[in-house]
């Protein structure tokens, strides 16, 4: 499907209708400038960058402090606070609508990028903390009592040795909130109601009606969207693939 999107992108209306999996007669970007002129996608992609980037920065931030310590030390309310994590899992998102446009409304963020930007982070926490929690336990605890042996701190050990050591881990969590949070359209259209704060799943959704007589722009609007996920997959690729096979051998 992508690649029929791609493919249809550079084609004109006419020869989209004549035949749907033919090749373009040629290539030029003429429906890519019309996605641009029909619907202010430049608008969206703004707003998915900022809204997804400080949505990954802090579902990061806190999962990485917060793993840690659930995965090295033994306190009290341990239990009920992994409990209450995933029990967050198992809520639907039509479960917590209501109660969330309430809230919304009454503290003045609703269609906002920040009431985006925290339900986002939220909903982001726990299965990166999960995630976090497993690749921590594949890091030698031994690392760290060298550290303290040879006088390093709390906070020492933690920043110049254990995150260096869990990039790999940390990268997943980011690409996966990345493309969870780049593609989510259930939120984003129940917490906004103008162009403000609307991302580029609703932006494709919102406009279908203007592309109606024109998929070439659709089509091309589809791709612009779809590029993102795909580039980041891409350069992290690698880190990924180091978080998966992480402990898979040993010696």
């Amino acid at each position: 499907p992508i690649l029929w999107a791609f493919i249809s992108s550079f084609k004109t209306y006419s020869e989209i209708n004549s035949s749907a999996l033919s090749l373009p007669s040629s290539i030029n970007f003429d429906n890519y400038v019309d996605a641009f002129k029909y619907a202010p996608i430049a608008k969206y992609f703004l707003n998915s960058v900022i809204i997804v980037g400080i949505s990954v920065l802090v579902t990061v931030t806190f999962v990485a402090m917060c793993a840690y310590i659930i995965s090295r030390f033994q306190f009290k309310m341990k239990t009920v606070i992994v409990l209450l994590i995933s029990a967050s899992l198992m809520l639907p998102a039509q479960a917590i609508s209501q109660p969330l446009f309430a809230i919304f409304n009454a503290l003045g963020i609703f269609d906002t990028k920040l009431g985006l930007i925290i339900v986002y982070s939220a909903m982001g926490i726990p299965m990166a903390f999960f995630v976090m929690t497993s690749y921590y336990k594949t890091i030698s605890p031994a690392l760290e009592e060298s550290a303290y042996i040879d006088g390093a701190t709390f906070l020492q050990t933690f920043i110049h040795i254990i995150l260096p050591l869990a990039k790999p881990g940390l990268v997943t969590i980011a690409l996966l909130q990345f493309i969870n949070t780049w593609n989510e359209f259930y939120f984003a259209l129940m917490l906004t109601s103008g162009d403000t704060a609307r991302t580029v799943p609703i932006a494709l959704n919102y406009y279908m009606g203007t592309f109606a007589n024109n998929y070439s722009a659709l089509f091309a609007a589809v791709v612009l969207t779809v590029l993102p996920t795909i580039f980041v997959f891409i350069v992290l690729q690698r880190q990924v693939m180091e978080s998966l096979t992480a402990g898979a051998v040993k010696g």
